[in-house]
């Protein structure tokens, strides 16, 4: 099947991208904050009890994020001045008020992430407009910001997602990661803007096993590559961060360390990704595909 929705675009053959201030990487912070249907498989730590129902330990596990996790990271936020984009389930909204409240007060970017993370774009394809359109409204009642960025659920869309979003005055999507620099889908007016899925906390600490000291590390390196890289051309450096992870007590302090090496490093914008895809979209050319 040929691929409808972007145009091959070798990084070599592009514009150069110049980000503000003559800094060479934007960096931000995706968090996913979430909310998990009780009863339904989700996102789960040990599969052996993924299908129980009530599933205590893995529902447990992710109910850590909104109860505990995120009000860590959120003090690590704090002292780093970084602003969350956050990647957020519309049901948080009726669900842990809090956290909006504590996001609103911190100016954070608030992007849709879907209604909950136990339901995929594709359970909602017959429906999928008046689904968008339901979470996209909610966000923007709760947050007093209607969100310009998208990112389904497990990075899930359909073929119609990315002009649905455009006709509600959505700008940009984070699904399709194949790409360190912003580009334009051939949807007019949507932007792909690049996410992660390997510099993600959720992969690396519980599929991978790796340790607080490799995260760091880790962090550090995708930074210095990405710096070099763009010598002649900016980059983006998205980092993938879920409350119920990172935001374990024995991992935050190499979340605070990370973020020191990122936000301290010469030539790196500490930004959000609203301001990433507007600036992309007032200097470059596309806009209007």
């Amino acid at each position: 099947m040929r691929n409808e929705l972007y145009d091959y675009s070798p990084i070599i053959d592009r514009p150069a991208i110049a980000w503000p201030g003559g800094a060479r990487v934007a960096f931000y912070v995706g968090l996913n904050v979430e909310h998990f249907v009780l009863g339904k498989p989700s996102t789960s730590i040990n599969q052996g009890t993924a299908e129980l129902v009530p599933d205590p330990l893995n529902h447990g596990w992710r109910d850590y994020g909104p109860r505990v996790g995120i009000w860590r990271m959120i003090e690590a936020f704090d002292r780093h001045g970084v602003r969350p984009s956050v990647l957020l389930n519309s049901d948080v909204a009726e669900n842990y008020p809090q956290i909006i409240d504590a996001g609103v007060a911190r100016d954070w970017a608030w992007l849709a992430h879907g209604k909950n993370n136990s339901t995929v774009q594709a359970e909602v394809e017959a429906r999928e407009l008046a689904y968008l359109t339901e979470v996209v409204d909610t966000i923007e009642t709760a947050t007093g910001r209607r969100p310009r960025g998208w990112m389904g659920p497990a990075l899930s869309e359909t073929f119609r997602t990315p002009a649905l979003l455009a006709e509600l005055g959505l700008d940009y999507v984070l699904d399709w990661t194949g790409d360190d620099q912003p580009f334009w889908l051939n949807s007019p007016g949507m932007m792909s803007l690049p996410y992660t899925v390997e510099l993600n906390d959720l992969g690396l600490f519980t599929a991978h096993s790796i340790t607080g000291p490799d995260f760091v590390q880790i962090v550090k390196d995708q930074l210095d590559q990405l710096y070099a890289d763009s010598e002649h051309s900016g980059r983006v450096l998205s980092l993938a961060l879920h409350p119920f992870v990172t935001g374990q007590a024995f991992r935050l302090k190499y979340l605070d360390q990370a973020l020191e090496y990122v936000v301290d490093h010469p030539g790196v914008w500490n930004t959000t990704s609203d301001e990433i895809a507007a600036h992309f979209a007032a200097t470059t050319c596309g806009s209007e595909r």
